[in-house]
């Protein structure tokens, strides 16, 4: 068996003051940095041969955090893991966009499968270039064994874990990941899951 593990970055700067992040580039805060490092001491009994991140800083960090734990890792960066594109709502504070648009617009924007926002991402856009990555980039180095390392976004995170788990479109918007929240699945090295196991941890 092999094993594939998920990890959601730390708390970034943005993340601390309930901003919409997406794809702009924000750096962890020292909440973040901590809670990187617990993740590493989580995942420390596991030996890892690839790692696979985003481009955006706050996965980096998250990822470097957990190799000054583990030691190096291979490592590839890729745009397709990237956060989702929030577009119009990418810097606004999630409460008070709620208490202009109501809890049932802000949630349609915030966790729906398909409901667009304003020059942005759906959840299944994201699906749609987070899957095919898998396919072609992370599936792959499963098949030959190796233990893989994937630190990414809520959203990313989500989008592959809905493939993964096979989570029907009218569940997903039920599952949320806690920053620095991993989850570890025991593989075969046809890429079946066996089992799953979340962590989550606290600062």
């Amino acid at each position: 068996m092999v094993k594939l593990v998920l990890v959601r970055h730390g708390q970034s700067r943005w993340n601390a003051t309930g901003a919409w992040t997406g794809l702009t580039d924000i750096s962890l805060d020292e909440k973040g940095m901590d809670l990187a490092r617990k993740d590493g001491e989580v995942l420390k009994n596991i030996s890892f041969q690839i790692a696979f991140t985003s481009e955006l800083r706050r996965a980096q960090q998250s990822l470097d955090e957990i190799k000054n734990v583990l030691g190096n890792i291979p490592t590839i960066e890729d745009a397709a893991i990237n956060e989702r594109d929030y577009g119009d709502l990418t810097g606004k504070n999630k409460l008070e966009v709620e208490k202009k648009y109501g809890e049932e617009q802000y949630l349609k924007w915030r966790r729906s499968w398909d409901y667009p926002v304003p020059n942005g991402e759906t959840l299944k856009d994201v699906y749609n270039r987070v899957v095919p990555f898998y396919q072609n980039s992370i599936l792959p180095e499963v098949k030959k064994g190796k233990n893989v390392l994937v630190v990414a976004h809520g959203n990313s995170l989500r989008a592959l874990i809905k493939y993964l788990e096979n989570i029907p479109d009218e569940e997903i918007p039920n599952l949320e990941l806690a920053t620095g929240e991993i989850y570890i699945y025991e593989m075969s090295k046809a890429g079946v899951i066996i089992s799953k196991e979340v962590k989550t941890v606290r600062i």
